[in-house]
């Protein structure tokens, strides 16, 4: 096979198979300063660290009726991570989050997911990131389907997964080495089962694949694993602050022996907000009329939660 010159490779790489190319929905990349809405540009250099590396931090965002979703918490999860890994967004902070809402208004959706990337950047293929003169940006925006609702009328299934939470110093940063993530992702597939769960090596609670959990105790109390080995979610922030409203919410050690007495099992996440695991490890969750059912708190957060993300959501 022979080299080809510029034209003739651009063409072969627009004819390239693109799988998924009906989600992407518009993307920036601040090297390029413009936004694309052709799937077929959708790339990413792949010497930036990020790809090779997993040297970088992403955001999910969910945006619902024009409005964003708790933009500002994203970014300051990422501005923390930023500083945790070294990296100095090549624009300002106001610039990104403007560049963020200008994506989002190209999507031409009223709904969909955000994927805001600020990478190592591009400059080689070793480890040190001397390497690379500038970080990278890049946000895409996603079709996405609302939540359905047969899934917080029925609940999740959950299991005790055999990968172990991640290390204190890296828990609490979103970056994008998520390899333990696929593992349990692979794990819950070969199950059969929605949503794996961590344990460490004292049985206390950690969080799933992409989602943070918590638990209605015996005593009427939210209970939330630590923000020492887990992420601090955005949605499990929110919830804790409103359930605080009207209930004893309590961060801390949670250990599995915790769930069999449980008045409720939940998760958290942007997209599906607060939906209630009604099974773990094969066994029901929950007391009386609510045992293997979605419970009172369950169904009151997702209302309430989403009634907050709309209130304060940014417009775009």
């Amino acid at each position: 096979m022979q080299a080809v010159d510029s034209d003739a490779y651009l063409q072969a790489l627009l004819s390239a198979p693109r799988p998924g190319a009906d989600k992407f929905l518009a993307f920036y990349d601040h090297r390029v300063g413009r936004i694309g809405t052709d799937p077929r540009l959708l790339l990413l250099p792949l010497d930036d660290h990020i790809c090779h590396r997993g040297d970088g931090l992403f955001e999910s965002i969910c945006y619902r009726e024009r409005k964003i979703f708790v933009l500002d918490e994203h970014l300051a999860r990422m501005r923390d991570g930023a500083r945790a890994l070294g990296i100095t967004p090549p624009c300002s902070w106001e610039e990104l989050r403007e560049r963020i809402l200008d994506v989002a208004r190209a999507s031409g959706r009223d709904h969909g997911d955000l994927r805001v990337f600020l990478s190592r950047g591009p400059g080689g293929f070793g480890i040190s990131p001397a390497e690379c003169p500038q970080a990278g940006l890049y946000i895409v925006a996603l079709a996405a389907k609302l939540p359905n609702e047969e899934v917080y009328r029925k609940g999740l299934t959950a299991f005790s997964s055999a990968i172990p939470p991640k290390q204190e110093y890296l828990a609490r940063i979103k970056s994008t080495n998520y390899l333990p993530n696929v593992f349990m992702a692979v794990e819950a597939r070969q199950k059969g089962m929605d949503v794996p769960v961590t344990f460490d090596e004292n049985g206390f609670m950690g969080e799933a694949a992409i989602a943070n959990l918590g638990i209605v105790d015996a005593q009427g109390r939210l209970r939330s694993p630590e923000i020492r080995r887990i992420l601090p979610g955005t949605t499990l922030l929110a919830a804790l602050e409103l359930a605080g409203e009207r209930m004893p919410v309590l961060q801390g050690p949670i250990h599995k022996e915790d769930i069999a007495t449980a008045r409720e099992m939940l998760l958290f996440t942007s997209a599906t907000l607060c939906v209630a695991v009604t099974r773990f490890d094969d066994k029901p969750v929950g007391q009386g009329e609510y045992r293997g059912k979605p419970g009172p708190t369950a169904l009151w957060l997702k209302d309430a939660l989403l009634a907050r993300m709309l209130a304060q959501g940014t417009p775009y």
